[in-house]
C-alpha cells in the first residue's frame, strides 16, 4: 500500500493538484467554487420519487385510487426530468476528477447506479402510461421501489465522493477561514 510517506516529492504534488482540481468547477454552470448545483439539483428527482411511492401505497388504502394514481405517474415524470438536469450538474462533476484515482472509480460507479435508476423509473412511467388510469400494478411500483434503492445507493457514493474525497467542497483553507476569530461576524 502506497502512503503518503513513500511517495516521491513529484508524486505528491500531483496528487494535491488532483485534489485541488476536484474542488473547482469546470464552468459556473456547475455552480460557483464551494457551491456545486448537483448536490442541490438532486434533490427533484429524489423528492418526486420518494413522493411517488407514497402516493403508491396511498392509492392502495383509498376508494377511488385514480387520483393519487394519476399523481405518482406525473411525480414519477417529474423526478425522470429532474434527473436529466441534476445528471448533466454531476457530469460537469465528474469532469473534475482525474482519471485512475479511487475517487473516479466510486464517481463512476455512482453514474451507473443512477443511469440504472433513471431507467427502472422511465420504465415504470411506461408501464403507468399505457396502464388504464395510470395505475403501476405490480411491474411498475417494483421498478420503482428497484429504482429507488439504486438511488440511495448512488447517495451514499455521492456522500463518500463528497465527505470522504472533497469533491467540489471547498478547500481547508477555506474551510478554516470559516473557523478563525479573525473572520467572527460582528455580534447582533
Amino acid at each position: 500500500m502506497t502512503t503518503v510517506e513513500t511517495l516521491d516529492p513529484t508524486a505528491i504534488e500531483r496528487t494535491e493538484l488532483s485534489l485541488r482540481r476536484a474542488k473547482r468547477p469546470t464552468s459556473i454552470l456547475a455552480g460557483p467554487y464551494g457551491h456545486p448545483l448537483h448536490a442541490v439539483a438532486v434533490t427533484i428527482p429524489i423528492g418526486a420519487w420518494t413522493a411517488s411511492l407514497v402516493f403508491d401505497l396511498a392509492s392502495r388504502f383509498v376508494d377511488d385510487p385514480k387520483s393519487f394514481a394519476r399523481g405518482a405517474t406525473w411525480l414519477v415524470g417529474i423526478g425522470l426530468v429532474g434527473a436529466s438536469g441534476a445528471g448533466t450538474l454531476g457530469l460537469m462533476d465528474l469532469r473534475t476528477i482525474d482519471r485512475g484515482t479511487p475517487a473516479r472509480r466510486i464517481a463512476l460507479t455512482h453514474l451507473v447506479a443512477n443511469v440504472a435508476a433513471v431507467t427502472l423509473f422511465t420504465g415504470s412511467l411506461i408501464i403507468r402510461a399505457r396502464s388504464p388510469h395510470h395505475r403501476a400494478g405490480v411491474a411498475g411500483v417494483l421498478c420503482s421501489v428497484l429504482g429507488y434503492g439504486l438511488v440511495g445507493l448512488s447517495g451514499v457514493l455521492g456522500g463518500e465522493l463528497t465527505y470522504r474525497y472533497g469533491v467540489r467542497v471547498a478547500d481547508e483553507e477555506t474551510q478554516r477561514s470559516g473557523y478563525s476569530p479573525k473572520q467572527a461576524l460582528p455580534a447582533r
